[in-house]
């Protein structure tokens, strides 16, 4: 995949609509986790030194197309110590702009017309702008207005970031050092069955742990008590393990859990397996036998892709044990020179900062949906715009 990228165009005193991925965890007002702020520095720096006149388009959260100022970019401005734009579509500021320039728009989302794409909105959006850089991967897979509408419009680049992540993401796609382990959990096999198969294609090993292998577990007939999980699914989850083993793929399934009668912090924690299991057991995290086993594989692998939390890793320090044990042997083996590591994910890289480990991942996506929607081989619209045919 070849896309247009921002390293040999001229910039100086064009105004560039950027769109960033600014989607960050807010508490109290105030910002907990600004990685995917820093990763799209690199080109923010860039612009500003080619004395671009820059205007960030970003959203936070779902205010479903209404001013709701809950969701307002202002603590995002305060970070970044630059001027908030309370209209996205105002224009005014532009004139007062010398090159080098920064500013942050309010939340594009404040706009029905963003998610459905509307043209007269991205033509809106899209004035008196000279050209659009999208460094935003982890909206890329959304067909909207910020994304697709203003680059139907204006000459169009990927960004730095954007850029890095097809990069980094294609290369392990189309010839990961093997053996290639990947890891998947999270909640739901209905909205994981692409990339269940992606992966069991590509991969050498697989482990589905969190509720995911839950659902898995009973398909097999094993008893998962009080817990989370889809009975509607056993069909779909004993059809992957069968694709799975045509495509030679081992799948490592949970062998026990970490259960309690409550699903709470607080809760009392025991290990059980599967034949052990009561009707009132919740289960919230992998089992002790799982986990040594999941490390291990860690420890084989040459190559580890990893989505989704194997329990509720930000109940720490009794409920985060499975999770924590991954990260930290990922980082370990990382460090090592043993491991080339990519892991993607809001609640992953979570468990990864809470480690202090996500410095030693080769590579920490800031893509959710559209890293799974990557690997899963779809077209993901925001990119696809972008390529140089």
């Amino acid at each position: 995949m070849k896309l247009r990228k921002i390293d040999n165009i001229d910039v100086r005193g064009k105004f560039i609509l950027l769109r960033d991925d600014f989607n960050v965890q807010i508490v109290n007002g105030k910002i907990t986790d600004a990685f995917r702020i820093e990763q799209s520095m690199p080109t923010i720096n860039a612009l500003r030194t080619a004395g671009a006149k820059v205007a960030i388009c970003a959203h936070l959260g779902r205010p479903k197309g209404t001013k709701n100022m809950e969701f307002s970019m202002a603590p995002v401005a305060d970070y970044m110590k630059i001027p908030l734009i309370k209209d996205c579509l105002d224009k005014d500021f532009m004139k007062e702009m010398n090159d080098g320039d920064l500013v942050l728009l309010e939340n594009v989302r404040f706009y029905p017309g963003e998610e459905s794409n509307d043209p007269d909105f991205a033509k809106k959006l899209a004035e008196g702008f000279d050209i659009f850089i999208n460094d935003a991967f982890a909206v890329s897979h959304r067909a909207h207005a910020s994304t697709v509408g203003v680059a139907e419009i204006l000459p169009s680049y990927a960004g730095k970031l954007l850029a890095s992540e097809i990069e980094q993401l294609s290369a392990v796609m189309e010839d990961p050092k093997r053996p290639l382990l990947s890891i998947v959990a999270g909640s739901k096999v209905s909205t994981k069955i692409g990339v269940l198969k992606a992966l069991a294609k590509l991969s050498d090993k697989m482990i589905i742990g969190g509720a995911l292998g839950t659902t898995f577990n009973y398909a097999l007939g094993g008893k998962v008590g009080n817990s989370l999980y889809e009975a509607d699914h056993k069909d779909t989850a004993l059809e992957i393990l069968e694709y799975a083993k045509e495509n030679n793929c081992e799948v490592l399934l949970p062998l026990d859990k970490g259960v309690a009668k409550e699903f709470t912090p607080t809760a009392k924690r025991e290990n059980k397996n599967f034949t052990e299991m009561e009707d009132d057991d919740i289960i919230i995290d992998a089992g002790e036998e799982t986990t040594k086993r999941d490390t291990d594989a860690i420890r084989n692998a040459a190559t580890v892709i990893w989505n989704g939390t194997v329990g509720m890793a930000e109940w720490q320090p009794t409920w985060s044990y499975g999770s924590f044990a991954i990260a930290r042997t990922i980082a370990e083996q990382t460090r090592a020179g043993k491991l080339e590591s990519i892991v993607g994910g809001g609640d992953t890289v979570a468990a990864l900062t809470a480690c202090g480990v996500k410095d030693d991942i080769t590579y920490v996506s800031t893509g959710g949906g559209a890293f799974l929607e990557f690997i899963e081989g779809r077209t993901l619209p925001g990119i696809a715009i972008l390529e140089d045919k």
